[in-house]
């Protein structure tokens, strides 16, 4: 566990992206236990009350569920269902502004794929 909170989005919140990118990454397979809110608030320095509020907004999307007396879990599907939210997210907070100031720019699909190619390619 090495997530170091910062900005200003709420501590819970961070925690439970991370626990998505862990998930994500596979460091948190489909149906295996992820750490208890004990072991989060100690980790982290963190009160147990904010950690529970970010492993249960994890539990309301249905990514993770608890096995009373055991633990939380990942659910099955959970990798397949953060992929799918961020996809979307990605299109909507990255391609589509992108598409609008190509399109500003009266540039052509084809130069947009093609810069797009080169990126790809080339980045990072």
């Amino acid at each position: 566990m090495g997530l170091e909170f910062k900005g200003d989005r709420p501590i819970f919140m961070q925690l439970a992206q991370s626990i998505e990118d862990e998930i994500l990454s596979g460091a948190f397979g489909e149906e295996t236990q992820i750490p208890s809110i004990t072991e989060y608030s100690v980790a982290y320095k963190i009160n147990p009350a904010t950690a529970l509020k970010g492993i249960n907004l994890l539990v309301d999307r249905g990514l993770v569920y608890k096995k009373r007396g055991i633990g939380m879990f990942v659910s099955a599907g959970a990798r397949e269902q953060l992929l799918k939210e961020r996809r979307n997210a990605f299109f909507e907070q990255s391609i589509l502004p992108v598409v609008l100031d190509a399109k500003k720019l009266d540039m052509s699909l084809e130069e947009l794929q093609k810069m797009i190619r080169s990126g790809f390619e080339n980045g990072n």
